[in-house]
């Protein structure tokens, strides 16, 4: 009985039909998703051998949530985040439709590949952002929204252990064009999905305003508020320095481990089910209340984690270490989502999330680019180091100004009822500590 309450709690979301239908076809789609990652990373080095063709192309599929972020996010608050979603997944079915053909007919070169990665990291600068914008209008309770941002997490890390397994399978007995068109036919349910909702449609929002003004009101929302700026500031530290230990991964696995192919399968594995418990156990948790001080300590925890790896010269020792830096990873980025989805104002929601997916997935090629030059000059291990130690230090940073953020996020806390729920749970005597964010 227990089991099954902790159950239902995990999954509560699940309750609101919309998130319902979306978590289902997402999944599957998400499983394409990876499928065609791992196909096109092997396709290229096929059909090049570089390693330097490889960093450019995923280059190419992150980079654009960085440079046109902040515009997205514009035009996310001025449509209908519904449409967007529907108009975003059916170009990038589009995209996986077009490297399928490429690929089967045997006319595909590297400049298609560039060319169609740089489109679809287009149309993800745009899809992220609304994606994110639209989970608050999925759930029909307010109190179900960090369990929602939990489970979207679960399932991209559900995907992210079955795609490749699914996409080697694929790529052994049919070839990389296969695993695009199975892609492609992915985004089938997500879109179907997304049409099967009953939404209370959410108008465009009218504005004279220009643009570059709209991008304005964004930027000093963000910079004037110390949680919304020093949530991104970690997150973006963490994806620059942190997250591109597995672009290492390669290096660990074939010249500090001696292994091949199976031992890097196992690495990934590892870290990947260390954050998918990590989503799960988010999605545990029924108040946002909290989430600054586990912020700070999966932060830490990633950090040392991953300088413990850096150091170990065992393999056993390395799969025991990962799943906690998998685990810190994926609390710090998930907690950081639940808080701004919790505070940020509706009609500027579009343009915070676009921050967030700049900070989290536009400095990641930065990073491994950077990761990259570090490990020609002093190898991958004191590169994870430095990386490590830079997250822990921005751990100590963000702990730091967590009493002043608390102070700031308490007024909106008690405008949405959290801090009264919570008062009606706590005992008299933690009644008189101040609320933690």
């Amino acid at each position: 009985m227990k089991g099954m309450v902790s159950i239902g709690l995990a999954a509560r979301a699940l309750r609101s039909r919309n998130y319902r239908l979306f978590f289902g076809g997402q999944s599957i789609s998400l499983t394409g998703t990876w499928i065609t990652r791992v196909a096109t990373g092997w396709l290229v080095y096929r059909l090049t051998g570089s390693a330097a063709l490889l960093g450019i192309v995923g280059f190419c599929g992150q980079a654009p949530a960085f440079f046109l972020g902040p515009l997205s996010g514009v035009w996310v608050d001025r449509w209908d985040r519904h449409r967007a979603l529907v108009a975003t997944q059916a170009l990038s079915m589009l995209q996986s439709f077009a490297l399928a053909a490429l690929a089967l007919s045997g006319t595909i070169r590297i400049g298609h590949i560039v060319a169609l990665s740089l489109a679809q990291g287009a149309i993800n600068a745009f899809d992220m952002p609304a994606r994110q914008a639209f989970v608050v209008q999925m759930v029909e309770r307010r109190e179900d929204l960090g369990n929602a941002i939990a489970l979207n997490s679960s399932m991209v890390n559900a995907a992210r252990l079955i795609g490749p397994a699914i996409a080697g399978v694929i790529i052994a007995a049919f070839g990389e064009g296969m695993c695009f068109l199975l892609d492609g036919f992915s985004y089938v349910a997500v879109i179907g999905s997304l049409l099967a909702m009953r939404v209370v449609s959410r108008p465009a929002r009218a504005t004279r305003r220009k643009a570059l003004q709209e991008l304005g009101e964004g930027w000093r929302y963000v910079a004037g508020s110390k949680a919304i700026h020093s949530i991104l500031l970690l997150l973006a530290l963490v994806s620059l320095v942190g997250m591109p230990y597995t672009v290492l991964m390669p290096i660990f696995a074939s010249e500090v481990f001696g292994g091949g192919p199976y031992t890097l399968g196992f690495l990934m594995s590892a870290s990947g089910a260390g954050a998918l418990v990590g989503a799960l156990s988010l999605a545990m948790r029924r108040s946002v209340v909290g989430l600054g001080r586990r912020i700070v300590v999966a932060t830490a925890m990633f950090g040392t984690a991953l300088i413990c790896f850096a150091l170990s010269q065992w393999l056993w020792l390395a799969l025991l270490l990962l799943p906690f830096a998998g685990f810190g990873m994926m609390q710090q980025m998930a907690s950081g989502n639940t808080i701004l989805q919790t505070i940020v104002d509706d009609e500027k929601r579009g343009r915070v999330m676009a921050y967030y997916a700049m900070a989290f997935q536009g400095m990641v090629p930065f990073g491994s680019l950077f990761a990259g030059g570090l490990t020609a000059r002093i190898g991958a291990p004191r590169t994870l180091v430095i990386g490590g130690a830079a997250c822990i230090g921005g751990a100590i940073w963000f702990a730091r100004r967590l009493p002043a953020i608390r102070a700031a996020v308490r007024p909106r806390y008690a405008e949405l009822g959290i801090l009264p729920e919570l008062q009606g749970v706590h005992n008299a005597s933690s009644l008189q500590q101040p609320p933690q964010n």
